[in-house]
């Protein structure tokens, strides 16, 4: 980095991590990650923006297979739920079973990632209208825990199926302290070219020129927004943009 800037080598490394970074569930292997590598993807979350510089988040880290074990018990009795509730749609319910959604056994570590509003006391610079702002910098720090984890060779999975009052109870997570991630994280055999989901058909990505608008809700064409609008539309879901290619 020179004077605060990215050399192209280092952007092409950045962006390759976004394109390439996967919900890893299906292929963890049998490999302890190091203590550095782990040191450092915990540090580059912790390095996330926050709302006020509130820091609000906790990285429980877990190993132990008997609370693993507790933990994949409320998985299965949450996925079970999502079942019953396709029951009116038996394709779909089909492929939601036959679906991996978690690899809490698999992999070499478990993180729960937590969000503390009282930390710094009541009064957080920058939160005072929207008070969702410290959970979206907990976001944060999950997004830069999963690509440092890609950079480092780590593959991540964010298991959301699970009862987050059964969590807190294994981990004995304080009543004012909310759960907001569950992770596993491992080695993997490899990080797939598409989204598990998107390979197993069960939905597809959208082109950008569907979620981008111009100047309001709604407006997809803009005379001060031309070129870049024109190269919206022309970029399909397929296309890999970093420098350096795919």
């Amino acid at each position: 980095m020179s004077n605060g800037y990215l050399t192209g080598p280092e952007k092409d490394g950045l962006y390759k991590a976004i394109f390439s970074r996967r919900d890893v569930r299906s292929h963890f292997i049998t490999k302890e990650i190091p203590n550095d590598v782990l040191l450092r993807i915990l540090n580059a979350a912790h390095h996330a923006p926050s709302v006020g510089f509130s820091q609000p988040w906790n990285f429980i880290l877990i190993k132990d297979p008997k609370t693993r074990l507790q933990v994949r018990e409320s998985f299965l009795k949450e996925r079970e739920k999502s079942i019953q509730m396709l029951e009116q749609n038996k394709p779909r319910q089909e492929k939601y079973v036959s679906l991996k959604l978690e690899g809490i056994m698999e992999s070499a570590v478990n993180i729960c990632v937590t969000y503390d509003h009282t930390r710094f006391g009541p009064f957080v610079l920058g939160r005072t209208s929207i008070e969702e702002t410290g959970v979206y910098s907990v976001c944060c720090a999950i997004q830069n825990l999963w690509l440092a984890a890609r950079a480092e060779g780590v593959g991540v999975g964010w298991v959301s199926i699970l009862s987050n009052q059964e969590l807190g109870n294994i981990l004995e997570i304080p009543p004012h302290v909310k759960i907001i991630a569950y992770l596993c994280l491992g080695y993997v055999d490899e990080f797939a070219q598409k989204p598990d989901l998107e390979r197993a058909g069960w939905l597809s990505r959208m082109n950008l020129d569907e979620v981008v608008c111009f100047e309001k809700w709604g407006l997809n064409e803009s005379e001060d927004w031309s070129g870049l609008a024109e190269a919206v539309a022309r970029l399909r879901t397929e296309d890999n943009i970093y420098a350096g290619g795919p």
